[in-house]
């Protein structure tokens, strides 16, 4: 089988040989296996289960959670010549039924459909008759109320099994800790199927995290080298998002903004332009993002706390899909802790669904606090284990540690004192011997540890906090308004039992480079182009998009940045020296090569 799968990777979709993985994965499918696949976005997963359906003389089912990416696939199959359809509500009736034709009359090997739709009960009735060899559920950490972004629709999927079982399922995420992954193989297959792990890492990923001082200056350092770039910064309310679109666009920047509160035709119309042009910023909260399948971001930031370490992963996962080096910044602050605790707890009445969500903002903290290698951190949370990556903030300016134990036992003998009712801005009042109604009503100023901090700014108590927060030293209680109270990891600090390791708080400059390049802060390393190239590099994008504009598809369905950049550097001269570049599939190479060669050709 691997032989025929080779030929078609090779004929159809114009690459030489399959990456990690993908083979055995291949074989799996085509030979009629259930799986549940666990890959890092940017691996190739959809050939995984786009070349089993090649292989079978039957229909594949792909259960998609976005209208876009169900468009944007569909697409790049077209232009690589495989008869694929999808059928939405975002297509017009007579599309949806010339699609709902072909693949009745068996022209189409792919179909994809939302989870809505395919558990329609007419459409059930529907495929029984065709008969289908594999459902493919992508996204498939959606499916359980154990991980992020769990969507009721997707648990029906969990009939598929008994509905249609002759046929293979196979589940692919990025995004599952052990105890989704064994939910989602229970749901989907019952367990009977391999679960397949091929690793978490995104080394091409650089990640960076800092805590929140003066946003709008974070963000202009962060974005400084990144004009020409597209990327994506992610914001926690929609009032915010217009915020930063509207700043940014003050700056320049080709800001675009993004939430559920806007209607869908403009949502549709902004995803559209993110999708087609080289160098947009969307400005977005978590309402985009989910199945964005566009290869060139190069950049992430959060400018306020994701929901956890998963959901984190999965958004920065959005960069660099391409493989090539992509960035990313997270800001955080108190503020932001205490509405994600705010958040849990108002998320329902199950205490135990709650418990775990706090959980994992634990972890989601004590990432944001690491002093050792990010990458390291990161992984340890999905049971994988790593070296320090040199590709962090941490690895390429580590952060100074000196001992806080004598400010950490100020801080927290007055939040003692005051009865562990009260949140940061008082305890910092009190601790900088403030005057405010509120200290001389309770009698505050009368206390031992009255101004005994007035030695630091308030600047440096909210840095102090912060890191006491996510170290575990004190805790957020909700349910008293956001009152600091003391964790064990606080009495132990008190009682001379532990040392209070601080990372060294600078309130005169930013208190860690995000990156670290010449010196510089903010920078990465350009993509791998070489001087000389850089010009036709350009004009082949140029080229791309007016291409891409024309035919109202991505750029990246015409040929993605890889491949471009291959050009670029061994700059074909003939049909079979194009054919033998990366992506350049026949259908590809007959519609695209001679444009590109002439391209090619007016610069050399």
């Amino acid at each position: 089988m691997s032989q025929a799968a080779a030929q078609i990777l090779h004929e159809i979709f114009g690459y030489a040989a399959f990456r990690a993985g993908q083979e055995e994965i291949v074989d799996l499918l085509a030979a009629g296996k259930n799986a549940l696949v666990v890959m890092p976005t940017g691996a190739g997963k959809s050939l995984c289960y786009q070349i089993p359906a090649l292989l079978s003389d039957r229909l594949t089912i792909v259960v998609s959670p976005l209208v876009a990416l169900m468009d944007d696939q569909v697409a790049a199959l077209r232009a690589n010549g495989v008869a694929a359809a999808c059928v939405h509500s975002g297509l017009t009736r007579d599309e949806q039924v010339a699609n709902w034709r072909s693949v009745a009359a068996g022209d189409c090997r792919l179909l994809y459909l939302s989870p809505e739709r395919l558990m329609n009960e007419r459409m059930l009735n529907a495929l029984a008759k065709l008969d289908p060899e594999i459902f493919v559920v992508d996204e498939a950490h959606c499916i359980s109320k154990w991980g992020v972004s769990f969507r009721p629709d997707y648990e029906r999927l969990s009939v598929i099994c008994e509905r249609f079982p002759q046929a293979a399922i196979a589940g692919f995420t990025a995004t599952a800790d052990k105890a989704t992954r064994a939910d989602i193989a229970q749901k989907l297959f019952r367990g009977k199927g391999r679960t397949i792990v091929h690793g978490f890492d995104r080394p091409n990923l650089r990640l960076a995290v800092l805590p929140k001082s003066d946003w709008k200056s974070q963000i202009l350092a962060f974005l400084e080298d990144k004009r020409d770039d597209a990327g994506i910064v992610y914001c926690l309310s929609r009032k915010f998002t217009e915020e930063v679109a509207e700043f940014l666009s003050t700056k320049s920047f080709n800001a675009i903004p993004y939430h559920a509160g806007r209607d869908a035709n403009t949502r549709r119309v902004n995803q559209n332009r993110f999708m087609s042009e080289s160098a947009v910023t969307m400005v977005a909260t978590i309402a985009f993002g989910m199945g964005v399948d566009k290869p060139d971001i190069r950049y992430v930031c959060h400018l306020n706390l994701p929901a956890s370490l998963e959901a984190y992963y999965q958004e920065i996962g959005r960069a660099g899909r391409d493989g090539l080096p992509a960035e990313t910044l997270l800001l955080y602050g108190l503020a932001d802790m205490r509405m994600r605790r705010q958040f849990i707890e108002q998320d329902g009445e199950d205490e135990a669904h709650k418990l775990r969500e706090h959980k994992r903002l634990d972890a989601l903290l004590a990432y944001c606090d690491a002093a050792s290698c990010r990458r390291t951190a990161l992984l340890s949370y999905f049971d994988e284990e790593a070296r320090a990556c040199g590709n962090c903030d941490n690895c390429l300016d580590p952060p100074k540690m000196v001992d806080g134990t004598r400010e950490a036992r100020m801080l927290f003998s007055v939040i003692k004192d005051t009865g562990q009712m009260f949140g940061g801005a008082h305890i910092i009042d009190v601790l900088r011997g403030g005057s405010t109604q509120k200290i001389l009503e309770r009698g505050h100023d009368r206390l031992q540890g009255y101004g005994a901090g007035a030695e630091h700014a308030k600047d440096y108590w909210q840095a102090f906090i912060r890191q006491a927060v996510a170290g575990h030293y004190l805790t957020i209680n909700i349910q008293k308004y956001g009152a600091l109270q003391i964790a064990r990891n606080g009495h132990a600090v008190t009682a001379g039992e532990e040392e209070f390791a601080l990372r060294k708080i600078d309130i005169t400059k930013p208190e860690r480079k995000a990156t670290k390049r010449s010196g510089k802060a903010g920078k990465t390393e350009k993509l791998p182009v070489a001087e000389g190239d850089r010009d036709l590099l350009a004009t082949l994008k140029t080229l791309r998009l007016d291409i891409a504009r024309k035919k109202k598809v991505p750029a990246y369905v015409v040929f993605p940045d890889a491949t471009l950049m291959e050009m670029a550097r061994d700059r074909p001269a003939t049909l079979e020296q194009m054919a033998d570049i990366n992506g350049v599939g026949p259908r590809k190479l007959e519609n695209f090569g001679a444009t590109f060669l002439q391209a090619i050709a007016a610069q050399n």
